[in-house]
């Protein structure tokens, strides 16, 4: 760190070096009346004493303040993570990234990558457990040639625990053409390779944080291929996770339940030991019943959460899942998931308060989702503790959640945790805490961006009482009323045409 750079806004050490100044003017103000005066009256003496207190006072709060801030700046400036930051001290800060927070981020899909892009910037001690599914898909006859997993799952939380996201992905979802390899990926090709060197599914994907120099680690929820199946109201089973929300549109029959296929899987090695030695255990976002939800199901995951000492955190989605979750406020979403695994899996739930432009509402209105609207009372009634967070951020055309904002509320939660069994002086605390302030002013300053469009004359999205019904359903009430009407009428039909071939026919 150059020497210029101590005296700049950034820096923040002129505030103490002005205070340790003050101090010792006072002291020499002091020790100069002392010299002075061949006689001291009481008011001299007090000016003496006052000045000595005060003045040594000022220069020991300045020296304390100024090393823990140097000790921030040092550690700031060592941190490889960052690029707009040179490597130009002596210290380097992999121990502390190595001794940071456990953290276990439980999910799949786009969601939980989220989540890791975010939490790889505080620590390296990073577990995102993910499921081994093709979600009822036909595999490729590559695939079957030569018996490669459905990995899709674990090949994009890798690439959101680089360090180099965009090169990693167009490496891992690199995809051949021809020849015996069609439809595979180079991911695909790795992973069997490890397979092969290690004899163990689990150790080779743990052995990829060295090779592929990522922060943390994926583990599989389980090592068996595992089908998310739905069972609607009308007894309907899909086994095809993407099939689930265009029958439900179709046919207006609601979820009745999802489950996993097997359904006594067991958990793979590892995955049990690091949700109990986990500090925090993060849950979602992401399709509650197709990401969230199927994980909790394997075998003993959902009991070592509730056993574990570590912070329990829900992160609500944004918006509604159309044929999943139509309708789904807050306190539905965890009173779903309480359904399927029981009381005690959520501690804190993050959920967003942010502002939203209309435009992009109407478009997921077009596709017949909404915002999830947050009913805070029955939230609170459920015993889970609610932090609201503007976590709303557009991506293109999409609503996104900010990976920033999640992982620095994350991150309070632990440094407020240690600071209640006072560790304020630890390294992990001084690091964490230092993290977030940089985060916490990057983030002041993009939403100073995106509070533009109110200059324009835009007025931003508010989200409606709870008890209010989403726009789609209400254009659309009659039409979806009249396809259960429908359905009604055509399963009693059916049981009237089957009780009548039952019955005998009377001889003449």
């Amino acid at each position: 760190m150059g020497f210029f750079k101590w005296f700049t806004s950034k820096a923040k050490m002129k505030r103490w070096m002005l205070l340790i100044l003050v101090g010792i003017i006072l002291v020499g103000y002091g020790i100069s009346t002392l010299l002075y005066f061949t006689t001291l009256g009481i008011v001299e003496i007090l000016k003496i004493i006052i000045s000595f207190v005060i003045g040594f006072t000022m220069i020991i709060i300045g020296f304390v303040f100024m090393q823990k801030r140097t000790l921030e700046l040092l550690v700031e400036e060592s941190d490889t993570r960052k690029e707009t930051q040179n490597v130009n001290t002596l210290i380097f800060n992999k121990k502390v990234y190595n001794q940071g927070p456990k953290i276990v981020v439980i999910g799949g899909g786009s969601g939980l990558n989220t989540v890791l892009r975010g939490l790889k910037n505080y620590t390296d001690n990073i577990t995102a457990i993910v499921t081994i599914s093709d979600y009822g898909k036909t595999p490729t006859d590559s695939r079957k040639a030569l018996q490669v997993l459905p990995l899709s799952d674990i090949r994009e939380s890798l690439v959101a625990l680089s360090y180099n996201e965009d090169e990693m992905e167009k490496l891992l979802n690199m995809e051949f053409k021809t020849g015996q390899l069609k439809d595979l990926t180079f991911g695909d090709i790795y992973f069997l390779a490890m397979n092969n060197i290690y004899k163990n599914f689990t150790k080779s994907i743990e052995n990829s944080k060295e090779v592929l120099n990522i922060t943390g680690k994926v583990l599989p929820v389980t090592l068996e291929e595992i089908k998310i199946c739905a069972e609607l109201d009308d007894g309907t089973v899909i086994e095809n996770r993407d099939k689930i929300p265009e029958y439900v549109s179709e046919t207006a029959s609601k979820i009745n339940r999802i489950y996993i296929s097997p359904t006594n899987c067991n958990p793979a090695p590892g995955v049990i030991e690091a949700i109990k030695e986990a500090d925090a255990i993060v849950i979602g976002p992401g399709s509650l019943y197709t990401n969230v939800i199927p994980n909790l199901l394997v075998k003993g995951i959902a009991k070592a959460i509730k056993e574990s000492e570590g912070i329990k955190i829900y992160v609500s989605n944004i918006m509604t899942e159309l044929g999943q979750t139509d309708e789904y406020t807050l306190s539905d979403h965890i009173r779903t998931i309480n359904e399927y695994v029981g009381e005690g899996i959520v501690d804190y739930c993050i959920y967003d308060t942010g502002e939203i432009v209309p435009e992009f509402i109407k478009r997921y209105n077009l596709k017949g989702s909404d915002v999830v609207l947050p009913d805070v009372q029955k939230a609170k009634d459920m015993g889970v503790k609610l932090i609201q967070r503007n976590l709303s951020k557009v991506e293109g055309d999409s609503i996104r959640h900010d990976s920033d904002v999640i992982a620095s509320t994350i991150i309070q939660l632990i440094c407020d945790e240690l600071k209640f069994e006072d560790m304020q002086n630890d390294s992990q605390y001084i690091l964490l805490n230092s993290r977030l302030k940089e985060t916490k002013r990057e983030i002041r300053k993009r939403e100073k961006k995106d509070k533009k469009f109110q200059k324009s004359g835009k007025k931003p999205f508010e989200r409606k009482p709870a008890n209010s019904k989403s726009k789609f359903n209400s254009k659309y009430k009659e039409r979806i009323e009249s396809i259960k009407d429908s359905d009604k009428n055509m399963q009693a039909r059916r049981r009237m045409i089957e009780n009548l071939e039952r019955k005998p026919r009377k001889q003449k």
